[in-house]
């Protein structure tokens, strides 16, 4: 059964979900805003079990615990390592239903994806808001040259599993389907929200080593590298990325983070 769940807002949004007794929800620290008083919040490194939240502990006596233990220490050490939160928080409804909401931390969009345990999601960092116990979070990383070449595309947030998964990203949201525009587009890579799995990412060099490769990374404002997606299924882009908010910000306060001729000569200071 899905999430119940309301996305309300506009220019930043929240969701608003309603759990049914004794089902959980989690989220990433710090995507949490209210509950109702019979929701317990439990704070754990440990990401779900796909089992429905529960913590197996016992089982295969000292042995099992180990294996457990050893299990939890790789899956912290993923998410630091990604960057990640590294604790999740645990939300469920005793006795009776309950209500609890989250936001993300952007002004923007969110979407409810639901899993049926066929194909897999893959997300930006920090795109995760919050998912159903029985929705499993990993993190994905893109290797080799795509990896170091892509920035924000190196790391990838992954959910499978049956169930409910909300996402946040900034701006507003357009979904498409390279299926639709000749098997591939190519974009900026900070516009990448999510994709399903199936579809085909990758990085690639903006024009070549010529005049008008040289052009369009320095005075065009996208660097060296756009993300293609090929194949067939859903993408989700948004309309405002992170580095072009943080650069309106700094210009705001007095200095022009981006520098005059776009993403190549930026003026960083941080």
């Amino acid at each position: 059964m899905t999430l119940q769940q309301e996305i309300v807002g506009n220019a930043m949004q929240m969701v608003v979900v309603n759990l049914r007794p004794g089902q959980t929800v989690y989220c990433e620290a710090g995507k949490f805003l209210f509950k109702t008083a019979n929701v317990t919040m439990e704070t754990r490194l440990s990401g779900p079990s796909g089992d429905g939240g529960q913590q197996q502990g016992g089982a295969g006596g000292m042995g099992g615990l180990l294996r457990q233990a050893m299990g939890t220490a790789m899956q912290v050490g993923q998410r630091a390592l990604a960057g990640e939160s590294l604790a999740f928080q645990y939300f469920t409804a005793q006795g009776d239903a309950g209500t609890v909401g989250f936001a993300g931390v952007l002004p923007g969009e969110m979407r409810a994806l639901e899993l049926d345990g066929t194909r897999a999601w893959f997300a930006e960092k920090d795109a995760f808001v919050a998912a159903e116990s029985t929705v499993e979070f990993g993190i994905a990383f893109q290797g080799g040259r795509t990896g170091m070449s892509g920035g924000e595309g190196f790391i990838l947030e992954k959910f499978t599993g049956h169930g409910t998964v909300i996402i946040a990203g900034a701006g507003n949201f357009i979904d498409l389907d390279p299926a639709d525009f000749g098997g591939r587009i190519e974009v900026d890579t900070g516009c990448v929200v999510a994709f399903e799995e199936g579809i085909r990412y990758g990085v690639q060099r903006v024009g070549g080593l010529n005049r008008e490769g040289i052009m369009n990374a320095v005075f065009g404002g996208e660097g060296l590298s756009l993300a293609t997606l090929e194949g067939s299924g859903r993408v989700i882009l948004q309309s405002l990325t992170i580095e072009s908010l943080a650069n309106a910000l700094k210009k705001a306060q007095g200095g022009d983070k981006q520098g005059p001729t776009g993403g190549l000569f930026s003026t960083r200071t941080g």
